[in-house]
């Protein structure tokens, strides 16, 4: 019969013929054949499926061998024998390799023939050590294909034991070599398919024996994490992903990131090639494992790899966005990579050039897919630019492009960022480690006190949250200049940019600090704040003349020095402006002008003076001012810190540096005329300061009309000291005065008007003084009610020609006072005044927790504050004028308290920040105005208000093409190198303290501290530290890779 067979298929007789005659072939096999005949037919069926010239040979071979082994099983069990199969794995057959897919083929059938005879188990043994051999031997994909059909049908060929692993790992290198060279579509379907057949059989593996899973995932990151440059392991790895639990992520993260035996050139490979897995086509929950690995080394501290690993791939994740069966996996890791990477824009801007491409794209194609993914694009891209604004050239095509999409809010935007950043990721993955030191929930950054600087830290950090005078400092050209300006542009954009916790500005201490200023002593942070405004301001005017005489040099290439600024102040003050562009930017942020009458009430002639001012410093009445006061021995205090100065304190153009002498500065004395001014000429009518010990700790407030605390409970407000700041004084007494008319000292009405109001309000509410009867320095525990609205008397001005011509004027050029530079109007435009309400907008405040002005601490309340909120509120003010005479100038039940309550009620549920050196914490309003309730001697010093009736600011320099996408004036190259440089120096500060702290915990068998490492500083103190971290150590079991 099978010579019959072997001549009938090699014959040239029509095809249906010769499957009629193989049908009968066929049906003969139920005929009983001797074992010779069997054997012969077994043979030549094997020759025709595994060298069959034609598909229609081996058809027939397949046909004739499944009938006749049905049939004669005995036989066929001896010819499918141990020895024979052992043949065709080592040896092949006959013309054909061992290797060839047709022998695994035939041996597949064989096994489903005998399945059910004795022998079969021998077959099973044999198998389960020649397929691990086989393995070993790195089998090409279609090979490997088909050895794990096999195995899958017949799992009893899978090696068992130790061998399983074995078999595991091995199986995982064949597929590390695997590669694909074809780029036709069907070969790379056909290729797919093939590794997803060898994964699901690993897969298979490992739910049946669990213990084969970690090893295998163990030469899975051998394979990818491999240095060596002759051998790049296959893409197809990434089919195994899918398969690995994903309850197992936290463990085998933690595993890989803090094992010390992986080398960070191994894990920067592992994850390189990990991100390359991204383009492998339906595989599941790569980029699960990408982004968890990403978080486990951030949360480590592992930030070399993780700005490697980013620069690196960063593009080719982008250009996996144009594939759709890998666009969500690779969107997941493209937004992880760019949100995270928050040091420096190089990783965002190396794909800005190819975004508006990808965008026309698929806004082109109009697929609901598409415009989904677009809507996930442009948040991200929003988020990318709102963090790096400043690169218009680059920014406004993107913003072109995408201006139909919705952009999110900024709250959204913060929440996103803040979430994302390295330095806030979970330390869960690494609990062997201490807590990381990156930025407060708030997203603000701290200033480290560097010994008893809180005074500037709160100053500075109230100046960083006035929100329009921020943006104007930032958006300042000074590049080339080492001016006193540009060391506040550097800090603030530290404070607004940096990824430190906390920022050293030890630089602009130097530079700022008054020179009087002992260095680790506690000084006072009005006195600082009026010198910095002022040497701010004389800079600039400095430089506005050096232009007018030198317009065409760049300016402000050299710091101009103290001394400078001295020799100087005579030139400035024959330079008055003329118009608001002339202004500096101090007068234009902070300046005001301050208004002084004074009437002589024998011969009712009036003299007045113009002075311009920074802040207003506002006296405590006699009545409450005593009743709550706080003394100390002045032998333990040999220096006082706060100024001697008038309520209207102005750093202005005429000022010399000498006014800044401390001992003239040191107490809260108000003018007290000495015995020595009587019958001084009438320029110096205004004050006269004491520049040895004061006469009085307070102003002769002798006939002065202020409002009173009804049966001594009301807690007095700002308003009430500004009330009593404006109200008229009658100079009687020692502090008459001198009038020329009637060339003799006279009683007197002295009246004060604001003529001018400023953009930020400065108060300072006078706590510090000198108590002469008792010899000691004082400080007024007060308790001083914070409006949220206050509502400023300003007098607008009218031609004085329209006055009664019996007013004499009397025009006085002199500055005898102070920190005063005082500006006046010729007689011929003297100013009369139209009286209304200003409303302001509680901006920040600045604590003094303590009982003198030498000890205690400083820290301060603030929020973001535009001058676009509120802007009703104006509207409703305006009809409350003010008369200069009123006794009580803003009424408590006004319609601005009503509003005042309405927007208390809001503000309760808004941010408000507590700086507090290097620890920076969400507040609210609520207790900004308990503060000094629950903590007696922490009280408001310095106030700053917003001016709410204006969009001054810089509404008029915002572009909408995306030059200020977050609302911050874009920043210098200059800065912006030194934040990127400090960031990373920084990222790798952390990187080296992780892994010292790391190799402490692995030295120490348990060191385990519950509370950590959190320094509370006690109340009022003032350390160097300021700030503290937490933490600590503790053991875990871990997986070792």
């Amino acid at each position: 019969m099978d010579k019959i067979l072997e001549g009938l298929v090699s014959s040239s007789h029509p095809l249906p013929l010769k499957r009629l005659i193989v049908r009968k072939v066929v049906e003969s096999a139920e005929h009983w054949l001797d074992e010779a005949q069997c054997e012969a037919m077994f043979d030549l069926t094997t020759r025709l499926i595994l060298e069959g010239q034609d598909p229609f040979q081996r058809q027939v071979g397949h046909q004739v061998l499944e009938a006749y082994a049905r049939y004669h099983r005995p036989e066929f069990e001896s010819f499918f024998s141990k020895t024979f199969v052992l043949g065709l794995l080592q040896q092949g057959y006959r013309s054909l390799d061992r290797k060839d897919v047709a022998i695994l083929d035939y041996i597949h059938n064989g096994l489903k023939l005998i399945m059910s005879c004795p022998s079969v188990l021998e077959l099973f043994s044999l198998l389960q050590v020649e397929v691990l051999r086989l393995v070993c031997e790195r089998p090409e994909p279609q090979l490997c294909a088909r050895l794990s059909d096999l195995l899958s049908d017949f799992v009893q060929c899978i090696p068992k034991g130790k061998l399983s692993i074995t078999f595991c790992q091995q199986l995982v290198r064949t597929i590390g070599h695997f590669q694909c060279v074809s780029t036709q579509e069907k070969e790379l379907r056909e290729y797919v398919s093939q590794v997803t057949k060898v994964s699901n059989l690993l897969q298979n593996i490992w739910k049946a024996e669990p213990s084969t899973l970690l090893p295998s995932l163990q030469e899975v990151f051998a394979s990818i994490s491999s240095t060596d440059a002759s051998f790049e392991p296959s893409v197809a790895l990434a089919s195994l992903v899918q398969h690995i639990p994903l309850q197992m992520i936290t463990v085998l993260i933690r595993s890989l990131t803090t094992d010390p035996n992986v080398k960070d050139a191994s894990m920067t490979q592992a994850l390189c090639r990990m991100i390359d897995w991204l383009s492998w086509p339906l595989a599941q929950h790569v980029d699960t494992w990408v982004i968890a690995l990403l978080k486990g080394l951030a949360a480590v501290q592992k930030f070399t790899i993780l700005i490697d690993v980013t620069l690196l791939k960063i593009e080719l994740v982008f250009n996996r966005l144009w594939f759709p069966l890998v666009r969500p996996g690779a969107l997941a890791v493209l937004s992880h990579m760019l949100l995270s990477f928050q040091h420096s824009p190089e990783a965002f801007h190396l794909i800005v050039p190819h975004v508006v491409n990808l965008i026309h794209s698929f806004k082109s194609n109009g697929l609901p897919s598409s415009t989904a993914f677009l809507l996930q694009l442009t948040e991200l891209i929003h988020c990318m630019m709102y963090h790096y604004s400043g690169f218009p050239d680059l920014y406004d095509p993107i913003l072109e492009a995408i201006k139909d999409f919705p952009k999110p809010s900024e709250e959204k935007i913060k929440l996103i960022l803040n979430q994302s950043a390295w330095t806030s990721q979970s330390n869960s993955l690494a609990s062997c480690l201490s807590r990381l030191s990156g930025k407060s929930e708030t997203g603000k950054t701290g200033l480290i006190n560097l010994g008893n600087t809180c005074y500037m830290n709160s100053v500075i950090q109230a100046l960083f949250m006035a929100t329009d005078f921020r943006r104007q400092v930032l958006s300042l050209n000074l590049n080339g200049c080492n001016s006193l300006m540009k060391k506040l542009q550097h800090l603030f954009a530290f404070l607004a940019h940096t990824q430190r916790e906390a920022y050293a500005p030890r630089i602009f201490f130097e530079a700022s600090r008054p020179p009087w200023f002992t260095p680790r002593s506690q000084q006072d942070c009005s006195e600082y704040l009026r010198f910095l405004l002022d040497r701010l301001h004389e800079e600039e005017k400095i430089l506005q003349v050096q232009s007018s005489h030198k317009p065409s040099e760049s300016l402000g290439c050299i710091e101009p020095s103290f001394q400078e600024v001295a020799s100087k102040a005579a030139v400035l003050t024959e330079t008055p402006y003329t118009s608001d562009g002339e202004k500096t930017l101090i007068e234009r942020m902070f300046g005001g002008k301050l208004q002084t009458h004074i009437c002589c009430l024998n011969c009712r002639s009036t003299s007045q003076k113009v002075e311009a001012f920074t802040d207003l410093s506002l006296a405590f009445c006699p009545s409450s001012s005593m009743e709550n006061v706080s003394f100390q021995d002045p032998a333990s205090s040999p220096s006082a810190q706060d100024d001697g100065l008038m309520q209207a304190n102005v750093p202005g153009p005429s000022e010399e540096p000498g006014v800044y002498n401390p001992a003239a500065a040191a107490f809260v004395c108000d003018p007290a005329v000495n015995d020595s001014m009587v019958g001084s000429p009438p320029d110096e009518f205004c004050c006269a300061e004491n520049t040895s010990v004061p006469n009085e700790s307070s102003k002769i407030f002798v006939n002065k009309d202020v409002p009173q605390k009804p049966g001594g409970e009301t807690t007095p407000s700002v308003t009430d000291l500004l009330n009593y700041f404006l109200a008229p004084e009658i100079l009687t007494g020692d502090n008459q005065y001198y009038c020329e008319n009637c060339a003799s000292l006279q009683n007197a009405e002295k009246t004060m008007q604001i003529t001018e109001e400023p953009e930020y309000l400065i108060l300072t509410l006078l706590r510090f003084s000198y108590d002469q009867k008792y010899h000691v320095r004082r400080k007024i525990l007060d308790n001083v009610s914070l409006p949220l609205v206050l509502e400023l008397p300003v007098k607008r001005t009218t031609s004085f020609s329209s006055l009664s011509e019996s007013w004499s004027i009397d025009v006085d050029f002199t500055d005898i006072s102070e920190n005063l530079a005082k500006k006046l109007k010729s007689s011929g435009t003297e100013e009369a005044c139209c009286p209304k309400l200003v409303p302001y907008l509680l901006s920040s405040v600045v604590v003094h927790s303590g009982i003198s002005s030498e000890s205690g601490h400083y820290y301060s309340y603030a929020r973001n504050i535009t001058g676009t909120e509120s802007c009703q509120m104006c509207h409703q003010s305006e009809t409350l004028a003010l008369a200069p005479s009123q006794s009580h100038a803003l009424a408590r039940e006004s319609p601005s308290a009503i509003i005042e309550q309405d927007l208390e009620s809001k503000e309760m549920s808004k941010e408000w920040f507590l700086f507090n050196d290097s620890r920076v914490t969400f507040t609210s309003f609520q207790s900004v105005q308990k503060i000094t309730s629950r903590f007696p001697k922490d009280t408001a010093y310095v106030l700053l208000y917003k001016k709410q009736n204006s969009t001054n600011g810089l509404s008029g320099n915002k572009s909408t093409s995306g030059l200020w996408v977050n609302g911050d004036p874009p920043l210098q190259k200059e800065l912006m190198d030194a934040i990127t440089k400090d960031n990373k120096l920084y990222l790798q500060e952390q990187e080296l303290n992780a892994r010292a702290r790391a190799l402490q915990a692995a030295s120490a068998s348990c060191s385990f501290r519950p509370n950590g490492f959190d320094d509370n500083d006690p109340p009022g103190s003032c350390g160097p530290t300021g700030g503290g971290g937490g933490g600590g150590f503790n053991t875990v079991g871990r997986l070792v890779f």
